[in-house]
């Protein structure tokens, strides 16, 4: 069994991940909240990643999966974003996930190959509007992924799943009713907006000794929207 570490997998992604990793693997979650994940074969370590500093104590020496979760989606034209936005979305995805990692690197480096997944965004890669602050946020990701996996290769694999829009919590107040769920899904080639099942199946490839050749890759699981022009 590998020893797997999630960083708020408690809902949403996370928690689909959790799910399809659970019985093969010893699940570690570091969250806010457990009341949904109480009943599930998984550890769970109370942790804000804003505010705590990681337990380590709490985790096995080897670390053989680690996945970042928490993010942000702040959607609001450029003049009108104040700097503190701009900050608190680096905030929550990239500097706690660095901290993360930092404090976890002896753990991951015990293992004879360890697996890095981080999130990004289609937005990192695509110019979107009303986009500036977490697109710069979710950029910050693709490059420092990118430098990690080539410093800790061959030890280290470092990849980043870029989602487009994901049903999930986070995403609750663009699908809040059937009318924003039908024209998200019509935004994308293959018509439907994506789901955590999704995420979590390609998180668990990318965790698996079946992707053991592949590093600093970025996956663009977006139904086909940053590469497919299918729409006049």
């Amino acid at each position: 069994m590998k020893n797997i570490l999630l960083i708020g997998g408690s809902y949403g992604n996370g928690l689909a991940i959790a799910k399809e990793l659970q019985y093969e693997n010893k699940v570690f979650i570091a969250s806010r909240t457990n009341d949904i994940i109480a009943e599930m074969n998984v550890t769970h370590i109370p942790f804000d990643a804003l505010t705590d500093t990681l337990d380590t104590t709490k985790l096995p020496d080897v670390i053989h999966g680690f996945v970042y979760c928490p993010g942000s989606i702040n959607l609001r034209p450029f003049r009108g974003l104040k700097i503190e936005t701009f900050e608190a979305d680096m905030q929550i995805n990239f500097i706690s996930m660095v901290k993360v990692i930092q404090s976890i690197l002896p753990n991951l480096n015990a293992a004879e190959q360890s697996s890095i997944v981080l999130f990004s965004s289609v937005a990192a890669s695509m110019g979107m509007p009303f986009h500036t602050s977490v697109a710069a946020a979710k950029g910050a990701i693709e490059g420092f992924a990118k430098a990690l996996a080539a410093e800790y290769a061959p030890k280290i694999r470092v990849n980043v799943i870029a989602p487009s829009l994901t049903d999930t919590p986070l995403a609750e107040k663009f699908l809040s009713n059937d009318e924003k769920k039908e024209k998200s899904a019509l935004r994308h080639p293959l018509k439907r907006v994506g789901s955590t099942e999704d995420m979590a199946q390609m998180a668990s490839f990318l965790l698996s000794d079946k992707s053991s050749w592949i590093s600093g890759q970025i996956f663009h699981v977006d139904g086909g929207m940053s590469t497919l022009l299918v729409n006049g």
